[in-house]
């Protein structure tokens, strides 16, 4: 089964099924992506501790930047004078740019939000910023994403212990799609010769996720993402809204749910027509000595690796795993080692990786069922 969507520099085919479940393909400016597909988080043009060379031999076919920080430093000038942020970081496939929402989301009381968009001091320097989705976009266009994403209100679960009420979440949710209007009006101004997704927004409320959905299919984007999700919601409302959301957005476009997660919420967001993920989780707990393995997690610091000659995970192909063993990960993070934190991010972006690799596989060979059945056995039985 193969269908097509063509809009701009975006071209997506879906080419196989299983209930919810889909195998595709993206073929963007810098690159061809096949989907499901897991995108390593690179804030600051680089995901932290690998080589660019590293990430493509793992299989790494997209990369995420951020625009809040990028725009912070090294600023639009230095990224203009490169022509891009591919060249500045030497990755020369696709990348996909954040539009700032979830930053300024994440500044708290520091930041003030307005129609026109929202005023925060600089987290750098402290100087008086105003960002606007009109300046996103000029902004991702000077970095010369090959997916820009739309300017948004990430709507909270709750603010100072009150969790945020149907209205508040409304009005959050309609702010964001007369954003994502300017943010189609301006994209298009520009000439970016990329593709813009939308974000659907609406908190942990049904209807207005629907709503959203309605009235973001109605401005005829190449793509869509489901924001708003692991801001601090208890685990249950994450699945939940994963379970209701992803498969109402349109067939035939490339569906992203942004920021999500373990291992196990990447399958659930597959089984419920997910196509495109990013989260920090696999870098971040790599640093902090949390390593993913087909059969649980381990916790290198645990004194009982101190003499374990095992790698990290015996089925597991990447370059850490075919060449050292625990014992020696738990001395180099005993140690404070850069080392340490460098090997394990390979290892665990490598797991996230292959998993991908494992999931397009079976949904191609219809037994992505089953696989998920094995894949919890496996991870049930521990390290």
């Amino acid at each position: 089964m193969v269908r097509c969507h063509n809009r701009g520099m975006l071209r997506f085919e879906l080419l196989a099924t299983e209930g919810h479940a889909r195998r595709g393909r993206l073929t963007l400016n810098h690159g061809v992506v096949e989907t499901p597909v897991f995108m390593p988080v690179g804030t600051y043009g680089t995901v932290k501790g690998v080589l660019p060379r590293a990430l493509v031999e793992m299989g790494a076919q997209i990369i995420l930047g951020n625009t809040f920080h990028l725009w912070m430093r090294p600023g639009i000038d230095v990224l203009r004078q490169f022509a891009g942020l591919h060249r500045f970081e030497a990755w020369p496939l696709p990348i996909l740019t954040d539009s700032g929402g979830f930053q300024v989301w994440s500044l708290g009381d520091m930041r003030k939000i307005s129609e026109e968009g929202v005023m925060f001091a600089s987290p750098v320097n402290g100087d008086r910023l105003f960002l606007t989705p009109e300046l996103s976009m000029q902004i991702q266009s000077v970095l010369n994403s090959d997916i820009v994403m739309q300017f948004d209100e990430c709507t909270p679960y709750q603010t100072k212990g009150h969790v945020t009420t149907e209205g508040e979440a409304r009005a959050s949710m309609e702010l964001s799609l007369r954003w994502a209007a300017r943010c189609k009006s301006e994209f298009e101004r520009l000439g970016n010769p990329n593709a813009q997704f939308g974000i659907v927004q609406g908190g942990m409320y049904e209807p207005l996720r629907e709503a959203s959905i309605d009235a973001l299919v109605a401005l005829d984007l190449p793509g869509y993402a489901v924001g708003g999700v692991s801001v601090g919601e208890p685990k249950e409302e994450m699945l939940h809204i994963t379970a209701h959301t992803p498969h109402r957005l349109p067939t035939g476009k490339p569906r992203y749910l942004m920021g999500v997660g373990t291992p196990e919420d990447l399958l659930e967001g597959i089984a419920n027509g997910v196509d495109m993920f990013d989260c920090v989780m696999p870098t971040r707990n790599a640093r902090n000595g949390h390593l993913f393995t087909r059969f649980g997690d381990l916790r290198i610091r645990n004194a009982r690796y101190k003499t374990d000659e095992r790698p990290i995970d015996e089925t597991c192909a990447c370059h850490t795993c075919e060449n050292f063993s625990r014992a020696y990960l738990h001395h180099l993070d005993r140690c404070a080692e850069m080392l340490a934190p460098m090997l394990m991010t390979v290892h665990n972006l490598h797991h996230y990786l292959n998993l991908m690799r494992e999931v397009r596989g079976a949904i191609e060979q219809c037994r992505f069922a089953s696989y998920r059945v094995t894949f919890a056995h496996d991870r049930a039985r521990g390290v």
